[in-house]
Formats: C-alpha cells, sequence, structure tokens
C-alpha cells in the first residue's frame, strides 16, 4: 500500500479509503447490507494496509454504520481512523447535532469519531450550519474527544466551495467529487488546488463517478485504451488519473465485492504522484473526449433520490440510460440495452411512472434535472410497453 500525507496532521493515510455507501446488499435491497461478506471486505482491506473508513448516518439507511462498527471489532478499530458525518439537512439545532452524533458513535461501537464531516454542503446547507453556530458546537465535540477533526463534504459550485474553507480556520480535511470526466465540475481542479494550498487534507469520491467510468466502454475509447503502453483497466485508469494529482490525500472507492477490494487495493498499490506518463494524460484527455460524444450524464449512483413515492428505480434506470448513449451508435447494441431495460425494471417501477414532484432532484448531490432524464428514459425504453 501506498500512503500519503493528510493536510497539516502528523500522519500518513492509504491512498484507498474504504468509502462503505456501495456495500453488498441482500435481496436488492439497499437497507439490507449483507454483513458476512462486508466484514470480510473490511477487514480484507485493513489487513492489506487500507486504514481510512468512511461511512455515513444515512449510507444503507443507516446501516452502513451498524456494520461497519461489528467489522471494526476485534481489534481492527485501532488500525484505522474512522470517518463520518452528520445529516446537515436533519440538523435544526445544537441538540439535533448531539442526538445525531451520539446515535453515530453507539452505532459504530467507538467512543469517538476521528474524522467529522458536514455532509454535503452546498450554499444553503452551509448558511444553515453556520447560523445554528456548528463550529462552536464541534468545538465542543472536539473539546470532550467525541470527534477528534472537522470537515466537509461537498456538492456546489467553486465559489461556495471557496467561501466556506475561508469562512472557518479550524478546518482539517475536506471531500469533494473528482474524477477524470469532472475536472472542471463543483469544486474541480481549482477547488483541490485551493484547499491543498490552504493546508487541508483533500479527500476524494466517486473517482470512477459511480462505477460509470468502470463500466465496459465502448469500442472507442476501448481503443485508445488498446494503445497504451502499460494496459490498465478502464476502473484503474480512472483511479491512477486521481491518484497523479500530488494534491489528492487519499481516494474513496465504494467497494461491492471482494473482487473489486483486491483490484483496487493492487491499483493503489501501483498509484503515486505525477507518475502518469505525458502519452499517458492525453490518451484520458482523449477518452474524455470520446465519452463526451455519449452523453454520460453524472449520476453517481448514490440512492439519495430513492424511495420514489412513485415506486421508480431512478438509479438502475439510469445505468441503463447511460449504457444505451454509450452504445446508441451501434444498432444492435442499442436494442440489446433496451431489452435488458424490459428484463432489469418492473413496468409499474419504470421512468413514466415519474408524476414530477421533484422530491428527487432536492435530494440529487448532482443537482441532476431527474424529471427531464426520466422522461426520455422513458421516451427510449418504454414507447412500446
Amino acid at each position: 500500500m501506498q500512503y500519503r500525507r493528510f493536510g497539516r496532521l502528523d500522519w500518513r493515510v492509504s491512498a484507498l479509503g474504504f468509502g462503505a455507501m456501495r456495500l453488498p446488499i441482500l435481496d436488492n435491497d439497499s437497507a439490507k447490507v449483507d454483513e458476512a461478506e462486508t466484514i470480510r471486505m473490511i477487514r480484507y482491506a485493513v489487513d492489506h494496509g487500507v486504514n481510512y473508513i468512511d461511512t455515513a448516518y444515512g449510507y444503507h439507511r443507516g446501516n452502513s454504520e451498524v456494520t461497519v462498527g461489528k467489522a471494526l471489532r476485534d481489534g481492527y478499530r485501532e488500525k484505522v481512523r474512522l470517518a463520518t458525518k452528520m445529516p446537515t439537512w436533519m440538523v435544526n439545532s445544537q441538540d439535533d447535532m448531539n442526538r445525531f452524533l451520539d446515535e453515530q458513535l453507539k452505532r459504530l461501537q467507538t467512543a469517538r469519531i476521528d474524522f467529522y464531516l458536514l455532509h454535503g454542503l452546498n450554499n444553503e446547507r452551509w448558511s444553515k450550519v453556520r447560523d445554528l453556530k456548528v463550529f462552536e458546537w464541534a468545538e465542543n465535540a472536539i473539546a470532550e474527544g467525541r470527534i477528534h477533526h472537522l470537515g466537509f463534504s461537498f456538492h456546489d459550485e467553486y465559489t461556495v466551495f471557496k467561501d466556506i474553507i475561508d469562512g472557518y480556520d479550524g478546518w482539517t480535511f475536506c471531500q469533494i467529487q473528482y474524477n477524470y470526466m469532472d475536472e472542471e465540475y463543483q469544486a474541480g481542479t481549482k477547488g483541490l488546488r485551493y484547499a491543498a494550498s490552504k493546508g487541508l487534507a483533500v479527500v476524494i469520491m466517486e473517482p470512477v463517478s459511480g462505477g460509470m467510468l468502470a463500466i465496459t466502454p465502448p469500442a472507442e475509447v476501448q481503443a485508445i485504451w488498446d494503445e497504451a503502453a502499460v494496459k490498465r483497466t478502464p476502473a484503474e485508469w480512472a483511479l491512477q488519473w486521481v491518484w497523479n494529482h500530488p494534491e489528492v490525500s487519499v481516494v474513496l472507492s465504494g467497494m461491492s465485492t471482494m473482487k473489486q477490494v483486491t483490484e483496487n487495493i493492487e491499483s493503489a498499490r501501483r498509484s503515486g504522484a505525477n507518475t502518469l506518463t505525458e502519452s499517458e494524460l492525453k490518451l484520458i484527455s482523449k477518452a474524455r473526449e470520446e465519452y463526451q460524444k455519449y452523453g454520460l450524464i453524472g449520476c453517481t449512483g448514490c440512492r439519495y433520490c430513492v424511495p420514489c413515492e412513485n415506486g421508480v428505480e431512478i438509479p438502475e434506470i439510469f445505468v441503463l440510460y447511460n449504457q444505451y448513449y454509450a452504445k446508441r451508435l451501434d444498432p444492435a447494441a442499442r436494442e440489446e440495452t433496451v431489452k435488458k431495460y424490459g428484463e432489469a425494471v418492473p413496468a409499474g417501477k419504470g421512468a413514466k411512472n415519474c408524476n414530477k414532484c421533484g422530491d428527487c432532484e432536492e435530494k440529487c448531490p448532482q443537482q441532476l434535472p431527474i424529471r427531464n432524464l426520466l422522461e426520455e428514459a422513458a421516451w427510449i425504453f418504454e414507447r412500446n410497453r
């Protein structure tokens, strides 16, 4: 495992962090975490050098924290630094902050949270928690030993990101979405460099864009990867691009299978800042340009948009939507994706069941126009239903 500087702290973090947002599940129910397999995966990762575990209050409807807590029994808790997040959209007072943190400590079976994040800050939530004097609360929680360091995860424009960093001197770290398709999206490269210049550790989420950069690419993109002297999977190209940035502290991967764990650990072992060659960086730029022709939408599969009151399976539909656009120039492959939609998405849970209430868009950290996308998905996939 490679290790990297974590901002101003005298501690080195593993290049790969274990993100507990996409744990293996049972019965296709995100609330039913496969605990035995998750524990096996997390402990394997820790045994092979991973020392940063990231979860949140709402992941897997609360069961991510519970399962992570079980995985870190038997001496594993002392081998890692643990991060979780305050559900800022549910907080309306400092009493709420205390209540959620106490609940999280119990779920995680720990006396402290090493890295505590204000979850999903945007302009509105930033104003809200600031007015609630969250920093006063956090400094008390740090003094009590319940949390050790305060940070935030982020989903908004760069100007808001900069305002947040400049708005408090006590930040230790931040967490941003970053991958080779998102250089200028949200905080982007500019935000990455600004945070690092201020001494903050930068944690990266969605390095493979919710898995979309790991799926079998269209032939045109695969042809680009085939040009490389060093052969890599699509997922490793995405990961190595992020690790190539010296400002990055740790890259989170939301791993759902043991195969992903073992492959990502091997990829992390090969990682390093400024290790990609100029020709390899040019290939990644070419791949980006090719993907941009194929309508890749920015759904990361975070599942904040579900459950839908009408039962629409939004994340599953968007996976197929992206596959359709990646293959839309190939008529046979396009029709195969339409067929897959018919088999995977029940008629009562399809895109045309959207009633355009907009609740999903309020929850979407990517601020996707979900209603419009579902309308197009219904036209593509459900015209003949």
